[in-house]
């Protein structure tokens, strides 16, 4: 895996102005207790979520985590073992009850898009709209089309269309009956990541228009970050942590969780009295840490290099490398096992073999109890 870079909040450019895509009536989706084994291996554990009318919710985590398995319960495509799912209050899962996908009012775009290479882009959109009469389903499936700016190939096959275009008329079709729930698997995965961007904006484009309740599948923290109103972390099959954005990246509720969103210089300390000792000197503990050893995590970001008369810890510089907007360095201190990883703009001349005194930003210093991890 390559190098993996500190994720930021930030705000989000939406696309260009389209024609305007339909409000639908946006549905609330809840899993109340929600259990799933294959072969008898968990897949989710006791999951209770609830998902707001109109929200866009990010389901995060590694693979095997449960993020998968907990859309096809949505779906109707898995029935759980245990526990009830809910749609505006209505039951479709639950002991003794089984409302089939057709019946649930949920759309759903898969992350290979699964369009029909003998239909046209048109045919596709249509697809989903067997319910009208020919003509007002191709009228709809042409302003779904203009919807994702595909007006112009609906005559052509998906095999024409580059990843990205094939992607839209993925959302296309989904969005084309105005479903009050969209569940997207991983939609942008296939994408290189300059049109990855792009194609990302243009949906969350059209999900703000059509106020449809939307919940995507996504390993990406940063691609989290960008589309989700709220993010649920899994691991292992459970719940971890759910909130805004800002909220899971700045208070991660344990080491294991801030680690998912940042790579991170990592230290034993030991908290007493407000404060943590630490290899790189005294640092302020957060409200409620309890005394005694705890786990530290400094983000590259916040540690802060300055000239060798002056104040913070002694360091070396091991290596310096140049990324565009930041600098990458990595300085050895002593009573730390592994350099420390520093990205900074304000490098100067620095380079390997460079004495520096070493400080931190004390608002990106997390500490967690030591068995947090």
């Amino acid at each position: 895996m390559g190098e993996r870079v500190c994720v930021l909040v930030e705000d989000i450019q939406e696309a260009p102005v389209r024609s305007r895509t339909p409000a639908a009536i946006a549905k609330g989706l809840t899993f109340e207790a929600v259990e799933l084994a294959y072969g008898g291996v968990p897949a989710v554990r006791g999951v209770n979520l609830p998902v707001k009318p109109g929200e866009v919710l990010c389901l995060l985590g590694q693979s095997g985590c449960g993020k998968t398995s907990l859309l096809r319960l949505a779906a109707g495509i898995e029935r759980p073992d245990r526990g009830r799912i809910l749609i505006d209050g209505q039951v479709v899962a639950g002991e003794g009850v089984f409302l089939p996908p057709e019946r649930r009012g949920v759309g759903l775009v898969f992350q290979d898009y699964a369009l029909f290479p003998h239909l046209t882009n048109l045919e596709n959109v249509m697809f989903g709209l067997g319910g009208l009469k020919r003509a007002d389903a191709e009228r709809e499936a042409r302003l779904a089309l203009s919807r994702v700016d595909l007006a112009e190939v609906a005559d052509a096959y998906p095999h024409e269309l580059s990843g990205g275009q094939q992607q839209r008329i993925a959302l296309a079709r989904a969005m084309a009956p105005r479903p009050g729930i969209l569940l997207l698997d991983e939609p942008f995965s296939g994408l290189d990541a300059r049109l990855r961007d792009q194609v990302r904006a243009d949906t969350l484009a059209v999900l703000r228009e059509a106020q449809a309740t939307a919940v995507v599948v996504t390993h990406d923290p940063e691609e989290a970050m960008r589309l989700a109103d709220r993010i649920a972390l899994l691991r292992r099959g459970e719940l971890v942590q759910l909130g805004p954005p800002a909220e899971l990246y700045r208070r991660p509720v344990d080491l294991g969780a801030a680690r998912f969103f940042c790579e991170l210089n990592e230290m034993e300390g030991f908290a007493l009295a407000g404060t943590v000792e630490t290899p790189l000197g005294l640092l302020p503990a957060p409200a409620g840490v309890a005394d005694g050893a705890v786990s530290v995590a400094i983000r590259p970001q916040g540690i802060r290099l300055g000239p060798s008369t002056g104040p913070g810890v002694a360091g070396r510089v091991l290596e310096r490398r140049f990324l565009g907007e930041l600098d990458l360095v990595e300085v050895i201190v002593d009573g730390l096992e592994r350099p420390l990883v520093v990205r900074t703009r304000d490098a100067g001349t620095l380079r390997k073999g460079d004495e520096v005194r070493v400080g931190t930003d004390p608002g990106e210093v997390l500490v967690f109890a030591a068995s947090g991890a």
